[in-house]
């Protein structure tokens, strides 16, 4: 039976803390060797299954329309390749902002594949679901793994990463930025020397779409003066977001104090192990 008392599951953001483009494949796809950083703020979502075969949402979705959501994608995903024979419908309570580079659509379509295969009785182990999840996006696999990573490839090639305990502040600029036109732009530097965990360890890397970001996106730019004059500030991945580490909470929330009006802003504490994988093992067994 489907576990009936357990309906709410997290769907952490992420921030990458470095984003080195070590070159380009054939077929277009950028290769690419990065950190994910998995944080302890993030959307939920309630799975209430169904009889009726159909895969829908539950209530409105600001700024995402249906067929932008992945939640209902990595869903029918499921369905098919697996066979199950009911439906879902599913709803988000949407934290992490959209567009922004924190990952939200990924880790909502990997809470989506780990809590159903879960609450559906599926049995697919999580090499299986990263699968079908790297069909959806190339940031679902370390959603669906569930511990911070050191990833190469297109970013689907995961190491698992012990990282410093750090508390991010997060600005959130207002802009959306589209990743594909980041990719795109000739500028952007395609020719990182490759380095290794070690190696970031060491100088923490950089993010080689930060340049491409700063020439066409103003308000990114504003956000990464404003932060920088306190901390050294990044991107996180193609943005908008960005970001800087302190250790200690007190440190981010007394420089997120003086966060101008106009700046979204939030802190939240950096984690190795998702809570996805502490809320799957708080389930009941199938």
């Amino acid at each position: 039976m489907p576990d009936q008392k357990l309906k709410t599951w997290p769907a952490p953001a992420k921030l990458n803390l470095m984003l080195h483009v070590v070159g380009r494949r054939a077929d277009g796809y950028h290769l690419l060797q990065t950190v994910f950083q998995l944080l302890d703020f993030g959307d939920e979502l309630s799975f209430m299954p169904t009889d009726d075969n159909e895969v829908a949402r539950d209530g409105d979705l600001e700024g995402v329309p249906e067929s932008d959501d992945l939640s209902l994608r990595a869903a029918r995903l499921l369905k098919t390749r697996s066979g199950h024979p009911g439906g879902v419908r599913i709803r988000t309570e949407k934290r992490i902002p959209v567009a922004a580079g924190l990952g939200g659509g990924s880790s909502d379509a990997a809470t989506t594949l780990v809590a159903l295969n879960h609450i559906w009785g599926i049995g697919y182990d999580r090499s299986r679901l990263a699968q079908i999840g790297l069909e959806l996006g190339a940031d679902v696999p370390v959603f669906v793994q569930g511990r911070s990573a050191w990833a190469e490839g297109i970013g689907e090639v995961l190491t698992p990463i012990e990282l410093p305990c750090r508390w991010y502040l997060i600005i959130v600029p207002d802009c959306a930025v589209a990743t594909r036109d980041v990719f795109d732009a000739p500028e952007l530097t395609r020719n990182t020397p490759p380095t290794t965990i070690r190696g970031f360890l060491a100088t923490g890397g950089r993010n080689d779409c930060e340049p491409v970001v700063r020439r066409r996106y103003p308000p990114v730019v504003a956000a990464l003066d404003w932060l920088g004059a306190s901390a050294p500030a990044r991107l996180t991945g193609t943005g908008a977001a960005v970001f800087a580490a302190f250790g200690r909470s007190a440190d981010a929330r007394r420089i997120l104090a003086t966060c101008p009006d106009g700046m979204r802003a939030f802190v939240a504490r950096g984690v190795n192990v998702s809570p996805l994988e502490t809320r799957l093992a708080g389930a009941r067994p199938q």
